[in-house]
Parts: C-alpha cells; structure tokens; sequence
C-alpha cells in the first residue's frame, strides 16, 4: 500500500474491466480498461481484466479494497455509447435477492449481490466505495468489436475512471 508525505497509507482501489469480447459491445469493460493501462495513474491504483471470470472477482474483493470501479456495459435505456455513473456503495444497491453460487453466472451485479456475505463469512471487509461507470450498449451479438457508438465513448470512460481514482487516491 502506498503512503502520502502525511504517513497515513493511501486508499487501495480496484478498477476491473468486465465482460465478454466475443459479444460485441460486450467488450466495453476490458477495451476501456486495455487503454487505461496508458495511463499514468495512482501508485494505489490496480487495474484487473476480470472478463468474464466473477468468481475472481469475488475473491478478488475479498482482499481489503477501500474503493473498486467497475467498467461495464449497462443497459438502462438510453442512447447507445450513452456513459453513467453509478454509486453502489450502500448494501441495499448491491442487490437483495439471494444469488446462488454458479461460477459461470457470477455477473458483476450477482459479484456485488453476494458481496456482503462473501465478506462476512470471511472476516473482510467490503469495499467502501463501489462506482459502476457503464456504458449503454449498441449490440450485444456474437462478434469481436465494439460498435462505432460505445467505441467512441471509451475515451470519455477512461477519462471518467482516470479522474474517480485520482479522487479516491487523495480521500
């Protein structure tokens, strides 16, 4: 953990990239998340390629993170290549139906469902700050490519998470 000049260590935060590749703009999360590694970022900062692997990022979670910024696609209803923040900090945001544990439907939203229980049968604690940056999908069809609408948000996220973490380094 890195430490300011005041000798009170940084908060930790994760950024994870989430989604699938071969589902078109499914790939938002790991593209946005490839172009953040140009990026000079907070030594505090640790960048994870989940894909779609949920149960590490469960795991992952478990490992005393103060913040995590999830990138993904988000269908809410808006325009395609549409960006949103979302704070889903509190439990209740997290989702309250129980989630059964299926390692291949270990979704970003069933990770964070099943977040307060993961940490209470382990002695962890959760994240203290958990922001969705989401992206509204054009096509989520079989095929490798982001369509040219969520391609031409990518930038404008990896400006959005550049400057969360930047905020969540000095809090």
């Amino acid at each position: 953990m890195s430490t300011p000049a005041s000798g009170a260590p940084r908060p930790r935060t994760l950024v994870a990239g989430v989604g699938n590749v071969f589902l078109g703009d499914d790939g938002f999360g790991v593209e946005t998340l490839r172009r953040l590694t140009r990026e000079e970022l907070p030594a505090s900062v640790e960048l994870a390629d989940v894909g779609v692997r949920g149960v590490h990022l469960a795991y992952e979670l478990l490992d005393g993170w103060d913040a995590l910024v999830l990138v993904d696609v988000t269908a809410r209803g808006g325009e395609p290549g549409t960006l949103y923040l979302i704070d889903a900090s509190a439990p209740g945001d997290r989702g309250t139906e129980p989630v059964p544990l299926d390692g291949h439907r270990m979704t970003p939203d069933a990770v964070l469902a099943l977040l307060d229980t993961l940490c209470a049968g382990t002695g962890a604690a959760p994240p203290r700050r958990i922001l969705v940056v989401g992206c509204e999908p054009a096509c989520l069809d079989e095929g490798i490519g982001l369509s040219p609408q969520v391609a031409a948000a990518v930038p404008e996220a990896v400006r959005m998470v550049t400057e969360l973490v930047r905020q969540e380094a000095v809090v």
